[in-house]
């Protein structure tokens, strides 16, 4: 149960800023595209505050559940002003839509790039063998970099712990690239002798330190430099990606249970606990946590808005990339009546959602 008016606070503004950035990749991509926007809104709902600034209303809305962009001519393809959105060629308009999930992998990317400056960079690579477990066994060296594990590219470490994870002890092909030559081994993973439940190859990956972090903090290891924070973060958002894509693919074909599935509430409880239990340790510990999921959720929101359902960015990109192939629009009234009945689902799933977070609060 979110316990504290800080957490609540904290969670209002995490999840308004991602909005914020998404629905601000819109604004502006249309803006330079000469598309007058005539409503800028935080939040759904009724309307609480609104400002006429310039052009566009400025507005923040009841609900801090998501937010819009509203264009003229956005919903009914009006052509008669050569302002619309509809007047605007459809490359243009693909830019539009896309704007907001390209922002929100922008925003998980910065957010990631100070995790990591202020923590470690974690490669998997070989520094030190387990005696007793499968890796030295199989014949795996200190200095062998893991590419590739039963044919799944590695680039960060966390691609390794979630394999094994999901592999739960069955034998895997692992790639290495050792003094540019590819070896592979198959190696059975070990359940980890310490009770940790988890299955291990037994290696010690190479640890550096963030680049920011204080030589006092640092415990010995070598400080990252400026490439491998970039490379590392990139890889780490291309991983949160990867498996939110994965996660959503089996919400929306049904093979997620309840317990994997969270909506608003949810995530307010998410980041709420995260600010709790950094906030225990140190302030520092506590901004570290919801960096950290602020960059996980706008991840999420970026993958979920480019999945192909109707209403949603990734609906819409559908019909204007079929209209670029075709080279003239859909028929406006049957798009209209797809994304009007995908409103419908998502509202409905929506509602689904948030009585799935409500019982897993109150009921456990």
């Amino acid at each position: 149960m979110l316990s504290s008016i800080p957490a609540i606070l904290i969670s209002v503004i995490v999840l308004s800023i991602i909005v914020i950035i998404h629905e601000f990749g819109h604004f502006i991509v249309a803006k330079r595209s000469g598309i007058l926007v005539e409503e800028f809104a935080v939040g759904m709902g009724p309307v609480l505050f609104s400002r006429q600034m310039g052009e566009t209303v400025y507005s923040l809305r009841a609900f801090p559940i998501g937010g819009f962009c509203r264009m003229l001519g956005e919903e009914d393809t009006e052509k008669t002003s050569e302002r619309s959105f509809g007047s605007k060629g459809v490359w243009a308009r693909i830019a539009v839509i896309a704007a907001g999930p390209f922002m929100n992998f922008v925003l998980a990317m910065v957010l990631i790039i100070c995790i990591v400056s202020t923590t470690i960079v974690v490669k998997p690579e070989v520094v030190e063998l387990s005696a007793g477990y499968p890796a030295e066994a199989a014949g795996m060296q200190p200095g062998d970099v893991i590419k590739k594990i039963n044919e799944k590219n590695v680039y960060i470490y966390d691609d390794v712990q979630m394999i094994m994870a999901e592999n739960t002890g069955e034998p895997v092909k692992v790639e290495v690239l050792r003094n540019g030559r590819t070896m592979e081994f198959t190696i059975t993973p070990k359940l980890d002798e310490n009770g940790s439940g988890r299955y291990l190859m037994g290696f010690t990956p190479l640890i550096k330190s963030g680049m920011f972090l204080q030589e006092e903090n640092r415990n010995g290891y070598e400080k990252a430099g400026l490439w491998d924070t970039i490379t590392y973060s990139f890889d780490t958002m291309v991983f949160y990606v990867r498996y939110t894509a994965m996660g959503l693919a089996k919400v929306f074909t049904f093979h997620a249970s309840k317990e994997e599935i969270s909506g608003p509430i949810g995530i307010f409880q998410i980041v709420g606990d995260s600010y709790e239990a950094g906030i225990e340790h140190s302030i520092g510990a506590a901004v570290q946590n919801i960096l950290y999921i602020g960059a996980v959720l706008s991840a999420n929101l970026g993958v979920l808005n480019l999945f192909p359902i109707p209403a949603m960015d990734g609906g819409r990109l559908v019909f204007l990339f079929l209209e670029a192939i075709r080279r003239k629009p859909v028929n406006p009234e049957m798009e209209g009546r797809v994304h009007f009945a995908g409103f419908v689902f998502l509202m409905a799933f929506m509602v689904f959602i948030m009585y799935n977070d409500i019982t897993k609060i109150f009921i456990g």
